[in-house]
């Protein structure tokens, strides 16, 4: 995998310059070396500002969107590769941001995101906890990787609504599943995985599973939005999915925290 480190003048992008990372491209690397070397994670715990101005590149393509990339992975907020490609990951880490921020999410970078993300000083952060834990931030839609109890990486997620559904049951045909689409908050742990691709759910299909709470899982799925829109699971992207997968951080028995 590569990464991409920008060179500035005066006040403009003139290049980028590949340079080597771990493992995988991202925050995730450092989760990933945490867990093959058994070694205590350190994050930095803050950060300067940004010497210049960002562009506000909407969702195009271009050495702009690399450096856009590179503050958002410097800050925490997962995305596959720092290339210049305004891909789905870019959007998600967007949107994440906007959502740690406060910013309305819509994973565009606009003129507020980027005059925002110049100006951060602190990297992305869950709740004070101890060891390593995968926590569920319901109330801004984000979950946050922990490891030694520093926060590696955040990510876009979608939990449940709250609200009543009944449903056709995808797996019964002529049969209604009815319940609350509720991701109940608490301490959980991995109870069991699904590592095979795309899985028929009761409710839909779903992307490598990982349960938590009974029927309750991370899984990767076709569309996260910025609200809460699943029936209990926690949505990611697929690539984000993964990476979760790829980095270990969700293995047998490890802790996630939804509150």
């Amino acid at each position: 995998m590569k990464h991409f480190r920008h060179i500035l003048s005066a006040g403009s992008v003139v290049g980028i310059v590949a340079c080597a990372v771990l493992g995988v491209a991202g925050v995730s690397g450092v989760a990933q070396a945490a867990k093959r070397a058994d070694v205590v994670v350190s994050a930095p715990r803050e950060l300067a500002p940004y010497p210049f101005a960002l562009v506000a590149v909407g969702q195009k393509d271009g050495t702009d969107t690399a450096v856009i990339q590179l503050r958002l992975s410097d800050l925490g907020f997962w995305l596959k590769t720092v290339d210049g490609k305004f891909d789905l990951t870019t959007k998600q880490a967007v949107m994440a941001y906007q959502k740690y921020v406060g910013i309305t999410a819509t994973g565009s970078v606009d003129a507020k995101t980027a005059a925002a993300l110049a100006m951060a000083q602190f990297p992305a952060a869950g709740q004070a906890s101890r060891g390593d834990v995968v926590q569920v931030d319901k109330k801004r839609q984000l979950a946050f990787v922990m490891r030694e109890g520093i926060t590696v990486m955040a990510l876009n997620v979608s939990t449940g609504n709250d609200k009543p559904y009944e449903e056709p049951d995808a797996n019964s045909p002529g049969e209604m599943l009815k319940g609350v689409a509720l991701t109940r908050e608490g301490k959980f742990h991995v109870q069991r995985r699904r590592t095979e691709g795309w899985w028929e759910g009761d409710m839909g299909p779903i992307y490598r599973p990982i349960y938590f709470d009974g029927g309750i899982a991370f899984h990767g799925s076709a569309v996260v939005p910025a609200y809460p829109a699943s029936h209990g699971c926690i949505r990611v992207s697929v690539p984000a999915m993964d990476m979760l997968w790829e980095t270990g951080v969700l293995e047998f028995d490890a802790r996630v925290w939804v509150y």
